[in-house]
């Protein structure tokens, strides 16, 4: 196929829509089931190369859920733990496969941006990632090939019209890359750099020591970088981006918004939240909101509403900040990437709150000696990539 018409373009004011290659060969995708639009393309084709570059970078499966052309989730396929499993509601699943484990906790990371997805796999999806995605509210799936059952499944979600896209592995792209807007045609080499060990090797703080389970982590969080919307930053730990702060003007308000993400996920794990008793038949989704809700600064404004009623058993006690707190100190070896330096040392005073111990970043600021300063106050390892990760 030469070319594929699209329903609309980002809005469906925008008309006509469509794919296609402008040196006239074939794309390098097959659409298996349902009709994916512009905005589903955008998202499968940036999350395909951050899956494919992860499995590159770690040697194991990957997957990503992307919305709004960055993505919300991101990780690599490693064994969940009995808490991780609960909270990402698949402990009702028999032992999932690795590529399957990875989606888990792509989704699991933070289940609120990730409502309505687009899926991005980086090996053939099996039967345990289709049972998995089948369940969850999500707009389609890229991948490089389905097994057979897999795909008969996936043709069954909403009721046939679930966007199923299968990817041509073996697909290299042209170096110079085109991009067009207001009229004008934008041209760039494709950002090609690979991302592994030696991209941390510049360790510029007092601790020198990034184990290489940090290593993994920073190369997940440098390599998700590299495909969400700048300013972005990353917070990862055990394999998975938990935190990711995406287009924001102000490198700080990335940090913080990815880092009230990482302490949401992690807050999710504790005792309080395990032991609240949801009302039977609940969906994941309003779960989701609950524990949402519940952990956040508003729960007192809710709870004297009475709106607990239709979602718990029995009314939860109050999660104090101070008992918060004293949760999200036990958070550690967390690793935090950024896609440009840090301009001032108050990026790494927010990390630190949310069990930040290994960063790397390009680095290159005038006050990169007050960052340093700041990671050696809190033993902080720090490495300078020298290469900037925009991406827009």
């Amino acid at each position: 196929m030469k070319e594929l018409e699209l329903k609309y373009g980002c809005n469906p004011n925008q008309k006509p829509s469509r794919i296609y290659m402008q040196d006239g060969s074939e794309l390098p995708v097959q659409v298996l089931c349902g009709r994916p639009g512009y905005i589903n393309f955008l998202d499968a084709f940036n999350g395909w190369q951050l899956v494919t570059e992860l499995k590159k970078a770690t040697g194991l499966p990957a997957a990503a859920s992307f919305k709004h052309v960055s993505p919300a989730g991101a990780a690599v396929g490693l064994p969940l733990t009995e808490t991780l499993a609960r909270i990402y509601w698949v402990d009702d699943l028999e032992e999932l496969s690795s590529l399957a484990c990875a989606y888990a906790r792509a989704r699991g990371a933070d289940r609120m941006s990730s409502f309505g997805d687009f899926i991005c796999l980086s090996d053939v999806c099996d039967l345990d990632t289709a049972r998995l995605i089948k369940r969850e509210v999500s707009d389609g799936v890229i991948a490089p090939g389905y097994e057979a059952e897999a795909l008969e499944l996936l043709k069954q979600k909403k009721k046939g019209r679930y966007n199923v896209i299968q990817m041509n592995k073996d697909y290299v792209p042209a170096h110079l890359e085109h991009k067009e807007v207001f009229g004008v045609t934008f041209e760039q080499g494709r950002n090609e750099f690979e991302i592994n060990d030696k991209f941390f090797s510049n360790v510029v703080t007092e601790n020198k020591n990034i184990p290489e389970s940090a290593r993994m982590d920073l190369a997940i969080a440098m390599v998700t970088l590299k495909y969400t919307q700048s300013n972005s930053v990353c917070y990862v730990k055990g394999g998975q981006a938990i935190g990711i702060g995406a287009g924001q003007q102000s490198r700080i308000h990335c940090t913080r918004l990815a880092g009230q993400k990482a302490d949401n996920w992690w807050l999710r794990q504790s005792p309080r939240v395990l032991e609240l008793q949801f009302k039977p038949g609940l969906g994941r989704a309003d779960r989701d909101n609950a524990i949402d809700l519940y952990i956040g600064e508003e729960y007192m404004d809710v709870l004297s509403e009475g709106v607990w009623e239709s979602i718990f058993e029995k009314k939860p006690e109050v999660f104090t900040r101070e008992e918060k707190r004293v949760w999200l100190d036990k958070m550690t070896d967390v690793s935090l990437g950024s896609d440009a330096f840090f301009p001032f040392g108050d990026n790494i005073e927010r990390a630190y709150k949310s069990g930040v111990k290994y960063v790397a970043q390009p680095g290159g600021s005038v006050r990169d000696d007050d960052v340093i300063t700041a990671c050696n106050k809190h033993q902080i390892a720090m490495a300078f990539t020298g290469l900037r990760l925009f991406h827009h």
